[in-house]
């Protein structure tokens, strides 16, 4: 399963709460201690992850739990996208201490629902399911998320929307 989501929406700390069978594995963590990039992106100040070459490391485990942000990119059986206002979700990363300009560029990437659609482009949206974490607290989301492992949850693509962001 993989927990994707614009920085900042709380996939890590939702993933380290839930209770599952499933281990949980903090990829940005993995790519950076690894060395699986290609690459830095300098503009950004951040790794550029060399996919291939985290799907080998992964390999054909099926127990996983994979957040980050590029989580989607991996396949896996099920999407569970965290997602959060573009205003307050800009709030949290200024907060910890992103740059502005940073934190504005992911706030519009949130509104504009990218991380969201490169999910369902990847894997449909029988297989996509959106969960809103702008006012739910970190245990309300790992909850989601377990709904989602447990199959308690209808796949939900395309029901949140921050377009008035924009």
């Amino acid at each position: 399963v993989a927990v994707p989501g614009t920085p900042g929406t709380g996939k890590t700390t939702a993933t380290d709460l839930v209770e599952s069978d499933l281990e949980p594995v903090h990829l940005n963590e993995v790519i950076r201690e690894e060395g699986l990039a290609t690459g830095r992106d300098e503009e950004r100040d951040s790794l550029v992850a060399d996919i291939a070459a985290v799907a080998d490391w992964l390999g054909d485990r099926d127990d996983l739990l994979i957040d980050s942000h590029l989580a989607h990119r991996l396949n896996v059986d099920r999407v569970v996208v965290l997602r959060c206002h573009p205003d307050e979700l800009e709030r949290r990363l200024i907060e910890r201490g992103e740059p502005p300009a940073k934190a504005e560029e992911n706030a519009e990437s949130e509104a504009l629902d990218v991380v969201l659609a490169e999910a369902v482009e990847h894997h449909g949206e029988d297989s996509v399911y959106e969960v809103d974490a702008t006012e739910r607290d970190p245990k309300g989301n790992a909850r989601e998320i377990e709904r989602v492992i447990g199959g308690e949850r209808e796949p939900s693509a395309g029901t949140v929307s921050f377009v008035e962001y924009i």
